[in-house]
């Protein structure tokens, strides 16, 4: 009996072994029993079958990039041939493990975490940082000049230039690491100059000093500020396009171009003379040219005070000097107080402040004796009382004067005794506004020097 089981004792023993040292065959080429690695289930698998496991599961499949300025972009992987493999980090995981102790791993298991290995091509890098943070001028880094845009602009390309080499570690480091962003903002740097460099930063400080003054002209409803744009065309250049320096060292200035600029100002703000849309109280808009109502720079005192202003370097609002000005300053001179005379209705309307508060019938110049009353937006440039208005055939007492165009003015007229319609064809005045006396005694009340009249027909 003994026999017996010792027999199957040792059988047992010996199948139990050839059993064990079957299964640690097995085991040769693939991972223990009880084997994790990055959360994954591995045990029997070949560190292949693992590495195709993981590349599926690897979480990234771009970087994000933070360049300086505002800068931002995404490398994706494919672009730049981005492959990922954990095969050597698994063999040598694997390399430690004795297939032939498995059954030692049943009781242990064991998790690990392994890295991968992240290449790319490095030229592709390259070319995509290249692309997408260096600046489409090939000078960069390279000239340091004076550029016209909105005035004159410093180009300078050894200022805050990308270094390629650092930017392309930066990144690099962080696709090995499988980060999705990284910041390479402090890739940037300043490069030394040249002494041509150094002479044109000179420079560069005497334009930017001329043309950063802050002159502006108020031109009453409208402001006209010198902007570089408008102040850099004031500097003289040569027949090459440089910059003229006088004997001093200093820019010099082109005077036709300033005295350019003040005909411009002159040709967009004077309005003596000049042809004005008005809304007529009987409601069409009606052009009325000429008159002596109207602004009128001086030309000549704007040049002299602008060439000063600007080698002074000034900083100032600046009322323009005028030969004549309106009691309004601007395109829109006639304002919201005057006088209208509609002589194809014989009407005077008398507005202040928008407000109509008065309106009366009138007679205007004969158009049958040659004396049809001028068009034109005049203004009340005296006022008189008790006044003998004398002609080649005429001598007339007013009581209210208010003359508006030389001769021709608005007055009482207490020999008519009636007003409006169609006399002034036939037996109209002279050429003045003729007024019912006792409206003109209220009008002249209200009326001041230097109020526009807009007379048309």
């Amino acid at each position: 009996m003994n026999t017996i089981v010792r027999f199957f004792v040792l059988s047992g023993i010996c199948l139990g072994s050839v059993l064990y040292i079957v299964i640690g065959f097995c085991y040769q080429g693939r991972f223990a029993p009880g084997t994790f690695i990055n959360g994954i289930y591995c045990t029997g698998k070949t560190a292949e079958e693992v590495n195709k496991e993981l590349k599926e599961m690897y979480p990234c499949d771009s970087l994000l990039v933070q360049g300086d300025e505002g800068i931002q972009f995404v490398i994706s992987y494919e672009e730049i041939t981005v492959n990922i493999d954990y095969i050597s980090q698994l063999r040598k995981l694997q390399s430690r493990q004795n297939p032939f102790l498995w059954i030692t791993a049943l009781f242990g298991g064991g998790h690990a975490s392994v890295m991968p290995k992240v290449s790319f091509e490095r030229e592709l890098l390259q070319g995509v940082l290249a692309d997408r943070l260096l600046p489409a001028d090939e000078a960069i880094g390279e000239i340091v000049e004076i550029r016209k845009e909105a005035g004159y602009e410093l180009f300078d390309g050894r200022k805050h230039v990308l270094n390629l080499e650092l930017a392309y570690s930066a990144v690099s480091e962080a696709l090995r690491q499988g980060k999705t962003f990284v910041d390479i903002s402090d890739c940037y740097e300043d490069l030394p100059y040249t002494e041509e460099m150094y002479e044109t930063l000179a420079l560069w400080e005497k334009v930017e000093a001329f043309q950063s003054c802050s002159i502006v002209y108020d031109m009453g409803d409208e402001k006209v500020s010198l902007t570089p744009e408008i102040v850099s065309g004031f500097i003289a250049l040569d027949d090459n396009g440089r910059f003229l320096l006088d004997d001093a060292g200093n820019l010099v200035l082109d005077e036709e171009a300033v005295e350019s600029f003040i005909d411009s100002l002159c040709q967009e703000y004077d309005t003596l003379g000049s042809a004005r849309s008005f809304q007529s109280t009987r409601g069409d808009v009606v052009t009325v040219e000429g008159g002596t109502y109207g602004n009128k720079i001086d030309r000549e005192a704007e040049i002299e005070y602008l060439i000063q202003a600007l080698s002074d370097h000034a900083e100032e609002v600046h009322i323009p000097a005028y030969e004549a000005e309106a009691r309004v300053r601007g395109r829109d001179d006639i304002g919201d107080t005057y006088v209208e005379v509609d002589m194809t209705e014989q009407k005077l309307y008398y507005y202040e402040e928008g407000e109509l508060l008065l309106e009366t019938n009138v007679v205007t110049g004969s158009i049958s004796g040659g004396h049809k009353t001028p068009s034109g937006v005049n203004f009340v440039y005296a006022m008189q009382r008790n006044r003998i208005l004398r002609g080649p055939d005429y001598e007339s007492f007013v009581k209210y004067w208010a003359p508006v165009n030389r001769g021709i003015g608005i007055h009482d007229a207490s020999w008519r005794g009636s007003f409006g319609g169609e006399i002034y064809k036939t037996n109209g005045s002279h050429g003045c506004i003729n007024v019912p006396p006792a409206v003109m005694a209220t009008l002249y009340d209200m009326l001041e020097i230097g109020v526009p009249v807009v007379m048309f027909y």
